[in-house]
């Protein structure tokens, strides 16, 4: 095995669909994760799965945790960064703080993980950066503007990484994830929505794999996601 894979952002859902997904296909998976505890139970139920604890808005952690994973596993070729969340407030109602734990978590996060990535991800002949964001980052709802600013600005970021890295042959892609992913707490709280109103964690596994194998002469930077009933 020489195909080592980065996966930041391990969750329920889709970080450990994403986790699953790139195992089966023979890589060695680095999970980065705050929560140590979940990440070692992965661990043991995932083929070829690997643990690193990581706050991927420490600048300097996330840089040892890389020099860890090559030293550990190989050279990475493929960062999946799927490290994510926000703040649902009106600019009214949420604080400057708000606004800034968004920015932390969405832009720099991937800032600072494909700065830590790029000296290894340039030592293939092909390589991948996919970025999962959300529709807000293509509109701004009332309640949404901590979280929707900082998407928007995670989305031109990805842009402008895969104009910059597209001629080294590093596919930098981003995802838009429209629907409610499928998850304990979203069933939960959303009792009464049938099965297919959901996005299946898997499928978009699957949509995110296909990304990272596409010939660099028909490259997709931007790629929608939503069930097949969402209005949009």
């Amino acid at each position: 095995m020489d195909k080592v894979c980065v996966v930041m952002g391990v969750g329920e859902g889709n970080g450990e669909a994403l986790v699953r997904r790139f195992s089966e296909e023979g890589y060695r998976v680095a999970m980065l994760a705050r929560s140590r505890d979940y990440l070692e139970s992965l661990e043991q139920s995932i083929a070829n799965s690997h643990a690193f604890p990581c706050d991927a808005t420490d600048t300097d952690k996330v840089g040892e945790t890389f020099q860890a994973i090559e030293k550990q596993l190989g050279l990475v070729s493929v960062l999946l960064y799927n490290a994510g969340g926000g703040v649902f407030k009106s600019a009214e109602d949420a604080s400057p703080e708000d606004f800034e734990a968004n920015w932390r978590l969405n832009v720099k996060g991937l800032v600072v993980a494909t700065q830590a990535a790029l000296p290894q991800l340039r030592q293939h002949d092909r390589s991948s950066i996919v970025v999962t964001s959300a529709s807000a980052a293509l509109r701004g709802r009332a309640n949404t503007a901590p979280f929707a600013s900082a998407k928007a600005a995670q989305r031109s970021l990805a842009q402008s990484l895969a104009r910059q890295l597209g001629p080294e042959k590093i596919h930098v892609a981003n995802v838009i994830i429209d629907g409610v992913v499928d998850l304990p707490r979203t069933r939960k709280a959303l009792g009464d929505k049938p099965d297919d109103f959901f996005v299946q964690p898997a499928a978009v596994a699957d949509a995110v794999w296909m990304l990272t194998q596409q010939d660099p002469s028909a490259w997709t930077f931007e790629l929608d996601l939503r069930p097949f009933g969402e209005t949009w």
